[in-house]
């Protein structure tokens, strides 16, 4: 089944890019809201959760704005995971997009899956 991309927009107040930014590419920042833990071997991120392992390859990154990932089981060389930081010009607030792709059926629940993991990253950084 074809998969579609989705946005979704988090709001952080009073986050610096730098500690978000951290808590994004760095073993200790995502393992303490996106996975248990967090291996990185060169470009490859190996994320653990509970006895299961997945893969990821670094595909792009540009410093405090924007990581790109894509799982290395995924078929679809076009399937990507991403995290954009910006700031949101009139409250000078930061924000998170994430960029993910689920299957028609399964997007909400994907959806839904980022906002539980974010809120969990919002509480890491005392939001």
């Amino acid at each position: 089944m074809k998969k579609e991309k989705f946005h979704i927009e988090y709001i952080f107040d009073k986050v610096s890019r730098r500690s978000l930014w951290n808590h994004l590419t760095t073993p200790p920042g995502l393992s303490a809201w996106f996975a248990d833990d967090v291996e990185i071997n060169e470009n490859e991120y190996t994320f653990y959760w509970n006895k299961t392992q997945e893969k990821a390859e670094l595909v792009s990154a540009k410093p405090e704005i924007s990581i790109r990932y894509r799982w290395i089981e995924e078929e679809d060389p076009s399937i990507y995971f991403e995290f954009i930081i910006h700031t949101i010009e009139l409250t000078g607030s930061t924000a998170l997009e994430i960029t993910d792709f689920a299957e028609l059926d399964e997007k909400a629940d994907s959806i839904s899956l980022w906002d539980s993991q974010v809120e969990v990253l919002k509480r890491t950084l005392g939001i």
